[in-house]
């Protein structure tokens, strides 16, 4: 019976990779996948998921307005697919997400959604907690702090290393933009905690 799965983590946690290995999987004994990623990141290039470790696959890219049941029940007709696979799943509109339960429900095709629980501020994105309300199965895709805790919040920085406590809830980048962190590190470096306690 397909479910709807939600993959979640921090940033740099390697939530594509996982991602491209299960697809890849799937493709070893013969059975199609059809891969979805947000429009909205192009840092691997315009439809494209990749890893920061150097695999990488093309993909259909979705945008706000974009009707996924319609999408895949189009590409169903076209052939038969195992699973369906959702990079950037914190991109997804609530809408898109029921369409996605949707996919599982009325035509029994598996969707496996990868994507941010929170933002830099620590809220969640709308996507993800539309994804945490509705999906069979989730499960955390781990990644350390620097003190070798487990990660659960991402800090954004500027371009000089400052960490920035307000802004837009997107912005694309990568380690550049981001470092991942255990929730006491976070607070530390949002000004909520004296670094040294």
């Amino acid at each position: 019976m397909a479910k709807l799965y939600f993959n979640y983590s921090t940033m740099n946690a390697g939530k594509s990779t996982v991602l491209l290995q299960a697809s890849y999987n799937y493709r070893e004994n013969n059975m199609q996948t059809y891969l979805l990623t947000a429009a909205i990141d192009d840092r691997a290039g315009s439809g494209r998921i990749a890893s920061r470790i150097g695999i990488g696959a093309a993909a259909d890219m979705f945008r706000p307005e974009d009707d996924l049941f319609s999408r895949i029940t189009a590409r169903l007709a076209e052939g038969p697919v195992a699973a369906i696979f959702v990079d950037e799943a914190q991109f997804l509109t609530p809408d898109q997400v029921w369409q996605l339960a949707r996919v599982v429900d009325d035509l029994d095709v598996p969707v496996l959604t990868y994507g941010l629980r929170v933002d830099f501020q620590g809220h969640l994105f709308p996507g993800s907690a539309t994804l945490l309300a509705l999906a069979d199965e989730m499960r955390e895709v781990r990644t350390i702090c620097h003190c070798g805790k487990k990660a659960t919040m991402v800090v954004r920085q500027d371009a000089e290393g400052r960490v920035l406590t307000e802004g837009d809830q997107v912005q694309i980048g990568g380690n550049e933009s981001y470092i991942s962190l255990c929730r006491r590190h976070w607070r530390a470096a949002m000004g909520d905690l004296p670094p040294e306690a």
